[in-house]
C-alpha cells in the first residue's frame, strides 16, 4: 500500500474544489486533488449551461429572490452570505486572476440575462457553455507547475472511504480520541491500489447525486461518493428529500445523461407548448415560464399525461436565426446533431434530475460536524437553497463555499498536527472478482427505483416500494462489497444505494409537498 502526505486533501475537481485548491495553494500549501475522472474538466461544472450570478454590491434582492424561489425555506444567513461576498469572490478568482471569459457588448461591458424567478437581470454568461469557460479557465490557472508546485492532481483515483482514528486507527486507544478526519483511501483505477493518504483537513467537493437517477443532466461522477463516505464516517447529512428535476431536458432515449436545454433558452423568451401545439404555463403559474423550477417540471409532467405524449417542446422560433446560433451554439449544434433546427423547430423536451439541494451539514465555511472535514459546492448543505434552488446560484455558490472554506482552513492549518500513516489500518482488498454484469444490472435497479419511485412526484406507496427493494439491494451489495475486489463502479454502487436509502428516508419523514419536494 502506498501512502502520501498532503496539508489539505480535496476530493473533487469543480468549481468548489478547484476555488479551494488556488486559494490554498497560493498560500503554499501542499495540495492533493483526487477525481475518479481520467479527464480533470469532467465534473458538474462543465455541463452548466446558463450562467453565474454577479450580484451587486449588498444584493439584497438576490437574498429575496433567494428566499422566494426556496419557498420560504432557506437559511438567511447564507443567503445573506452569498449575496455579499459573492461580487469580490467572484472578480477576485475569475475576472482578475484565472481570465474567465463573459459575454460583453461592443462597448466593453458585461452583459447580463435573467433567469426563472430572478427579479432582474444578475446572471454573466459565456454563450451557453458557462461552465465549461469556467471549469477551464480554473483548472489551467492551477495546472501551471511553475505557479504551483505544491499541487498534485490524482486524476483516475477514486475515494473510497474517510479516515477516521475511531473506524480505522490500530490502537484501542485511538477510539477515544476526538472524532476527527485524517484523510481517506483512494483508489488508483491504473495501478488497481488503494493508497492511504493523510491530510491535516480533507474537502469534500464531490458534487451532486443526480446519477442516481434514470435520467439526469449530470456527470457520471455525480453518484454520491461524498455523501456516502460522510454518512459512514458520522457527519451529519441534511435536507435530502429536496431533489431538483430540470424541467427541460432534450427529449433522447439513448443515454441517462440527457442534455440540458438551458433555463436561459426560457429567460431569452422561449415558450413551452404541448404536443397540440398549446402554450400550456399560464395555467400553473402567473410567471409562465419563468416559475420556479419545480413547478414548471411538474406542469410537464402534467402536460405529458394529459396529452399522453413523451415530451412537451420549447419554441424558441420566434427569435432571429443569427441571434439564436450566437446566443445558443452548443444546444444549436446538438439538437441539428438530432435532425432537430432550432431556429425552425421547438426542441422536445422533458425533465430530469439535476441538483441537489440538500448534503452534508456545514456552517458558512464550510465546516462539517467532523473535525477537519469540510464540504463544498453541491455535496454540502449550509441551507442556502432550503427547498429549492434559485436557477444559477449554483456556480456562484461552489466558488464561494470553495474560497471560503480554503480561509478558514489557512487559518487553523498552523494547529493540526499530522497524523502517523502507521496508526492507521491499511486497506484490506477482497479476493472475488467483481461481475461488471452484476454491477451494471443493480445500477440499473438502482436508478429505476430511484426514478420510478423516488422521482418528481412521491406518494406513500411508492416510497414503501421502494424501501422494499432498497432493503434487498442494499443488503447483497453490502455483502459482494466486502468480498469482492475493487473498481471504481463498485466503490460508487456501494455509495449510491447507500445515498438512495437517504433520499427515501428524508422522503418518508417529509410529509409536506414543499420546493421541489411533491408528495401526492
Amino acid at each position: 500500500m502506498n501512502e502520501a502526505y498532503f496539508d489539505v486533501l480535496i476530493i473533487g475537481c469543480g468549481v468548489s474544489g478547484l476555488a479551494s485548491a488556488i486559494k490554498l495553494a497560493e498560500e503554499g500549501h501542499k495540495i492533493g486533488i483526487v477525481t475518479r475522472e481520467k479527464d480533470p474538466k469532467i465534473s458538474n461544472t462543465l455541463y452548466a449551461q446558463g450562467g453565474i450570478i454577479f450580484p451587486k454590491e449588498n444584493d439584497l434582492n438576490l437574498v429575496q429572490d433567494i428566499y422566494k424561489a426556496s419557498a420560504k425555506t432557506n437559511y438567511d444567513e447564507a443567503a445573506l452570505n452569498l449575496a455579499t461576498s459573492g461580487r469580490k469572490i467572484l472578480s477576485e478568482l475569475l475576472l482578475d486572476k484565472v481570465k474567465t471569459e463573459f459575454e460583453k457588448s461592443e462597448e466593453g461591458e458585461f452583459l447580463y440575462t435573467k433567469e426563472s424567478a430572478h427579479s432582474e437581470p444578475r446572471i454573466l454568461y459565456r454563450g451557453d457553455y458557462t461552465g465549461k469557460e469556467i471549469q477551464i479557465s480554473l483548472l489551467n490557472y492551477l495546472k501551471d507547475k511553475n505557479r504551483f508546485p505544491n499541487v498534485t492532481l490524482l486524476t483516475a483515483h477514486t475515494a473510497i472511504d474517510l479516515l477516521t482514528p475511531l473506524h480505522q486507527g490500530k490502537s484501542l486507544q485511538e477510539r477515544y480520541e476526538e472524532l476527527k478526519v485524517v484523510g481517506a483511501y483512494v483508489f488508483n483505477q491504473e495501478q488497481n491500489r488503494v493508497d492511504k493518504i493523510i491530510a491535516k483537513s480533507v474537502i469534500l467537493a464531490t458534487g451532486g447525486i443526480g446519477s442516481l437517477y434514470l435520467h439526469h443532466t449530470n456527470s457520471e461522477s455525480a453518484r454520491g461518493d461524498g455523501h456516502a463516505m460522510a454518512k459512514r464516517a458520522g457527519a451529519v447529512i441534511t435536507n435530502m428529500e429536496f431533489i431538483q428535476f430540470h424541467p427541460t431536458t432534450f427529449y433522447d432515449r439513448s443515454t441517462h445523461r440527457r442534455f440540458l436545454i438551458s433555463e436561459a433558452v426560457r429567460g431569452e423568451g422561449g415558450i413551452l407548448i404541448n404536443s397540440k401545439g398549446e402554450a400550456f404555463m399560464e395555467k400553473y403559474h402567473p410567471d409562465r415560464e419563468l416559475a420556479p423550477r419545480d413547478v414548471v417540471a411538474r406542469a410537464i409532467v402534467e402536460e405529458t399525461i394529459g396529452t399522453r405524449h413523451e415530451c412537451v417542446y420549447l419554441d424558441i422560433t420566434h427569435k432571429s436565426e443569427e441571434w439564436i446560433k450566437n446566443r445558443f451554439p452548443t444546444i444549436y449544434k446538438h439538437c441539428l446533431e438530432a435532425n432537430i433546427d432550432i431556429t425552425k423547430s421547438p426542441i422536445p423536451v422533458v425533465p430530469a434530475a439535476h441538483y441537489t439541494c440538500g448534503g452534508v451539514k456545514v456552517d458558512l465555511s464550510g465546516r462539517t460536524t467532523l473535525k477537519n472535514l469540510y464540504a463544498v459546492g453541491e455535496v454540502s448543505c449550509s441551507g442556502l437553497h432550503g427547498a429549492n434552488r434559485l436557477a444559477s446560484t449554483s456556480l456562484l455558490e461552489g466558488l464561494v463555499s470553495g474560497y471560503q472554506a480554503a480561509e478558514k482552513i489557512i487559518d487553523e492549518l498552523p494547529l493540526i498536527a499530522t497524523y502517523e500513516a502507521n496508526q492507521i489500518n491499511d486497506w484490506r482488498d477482497g479476493r472475488l472478482e467483481s461481475e461488471d454484469a452484476l454491477i451494471e444490472q443493480d445500477w440499473l435497479t438502482l436508478r429505476q427505483t430511484m426514478w420510478n419511485y423516488v422521482g418528481i412526484s412521491r406518494t406513500s406507496n411508492r416510497l414503501k416500494r421502494a424501501d422494499a427493494m432498497f432493503s434487498e439491494l442494499f443488503i447483497e451489495i453490502q455483502k459482494f462489497y466486502q468480498g469482492a475486489k475493487l473498481k471504481d463502479s463498485l466503490i460508487g454502487l456501494r455509495n449510491a444505494v447507500e445515498v438512495g436509502y437517504l433520499v427515501l428516508n428524508s422522503s418518508s419523514r417529509n410529509s409536506e409537498s414543499i420546493g421541489c419536494f411533491y408528495r401526492e
